[in-house]
């Protein structure tokens, strides 16, 4: 009894409580993300990119490495630092998008783009919104015998998109991410627009 009373109380209280909260991976996200929209939006006909060669002393157009690093430490919870077992901390997956499920509504969204959406971007009458989803903005630009078919592609992918965050967070063994994934996809998908786009931000619209 001498001995526990002799305890820092630091130590004392990190003792008794050894719940750790699992982290919202946000890098990691951002990062599956990344691939997930990229893949869906790629121009099949546009010239591939080169890699960038190790060594060649460009930046690399991964995460960068401030973010990597900062979702390492992250990951280092003061309860390690102190003593306590890993066994009684909980890690947080990396954010994975490799599930059928997934990769089936990918798979659609894909197709859908190319042989719908896409020309709906370029010629200005859609719009990435700020939560993820896409819409008609100005239908003028459509021509009259487009705009059904249209609409229902747009319909079709909406629940597509909604679909894959609620999978994403299932997937991943936490379906209370589900907001925090579609925020991490509405930004990617602004991102990742090609120029001449347009998207959502403050309330209006903007031309990427």
């Amino acid at each position: 009894m001498r001995r526990w009373m002799m305890l820092p109380p630091l130590a004392v209280a990190l003792t008794a409580c050894v719940t750790i909260n699992v982290y919202f991976p946000a890098a990691e996200a951002r990062e599956a993300a990344k691939q997930f929209v990229e893949k869906v939006i790629a121009d099949p006909n546009a010239k591939p990119v080169e890699p960038v060669k190790p060594g060649g002393g460009s930046a690399s157009i991964e995460t960068p490495w401030s973010e990597r690093a900062a979702a390492t430490l992250a990951r280092v919870d003061f309860a390690s630092l102190v003593g306590i077992g890993s066994a009684y901390a909980q890690s947080s997956p990396d954010i994975t998008i490799k599930t059928p499920a997934i990769q089936a509504i990918q798979a659609r969204m894909e197709q859908r783009f190319d042989s719908d959406l896409r020309k709906g971007f370029e010629a200005g009458a859609l719009g990435f919104t700020a939560d993820g989803m896409i819409t008609v903005r100005d239908a003028s630009k459509l021509a009259l015998p487009d705009r059904v078919s249209m609409n229902k592609a747009v319909a079709d992918d909406n629940r597509d998109r909604a679909a894959v965050y609620r999978e994403v967070a299932v997937a991943n063994g936490h379906p209370e991410w589900e907001a925090r994934i579609r925020e991490v996809f509405a930004k990617q998908w602004i991102d990742s627009a090609r120029s001449g786009w347009w998207y959502q931000s403050g309330g209006g619209w903007k031309q990427k």
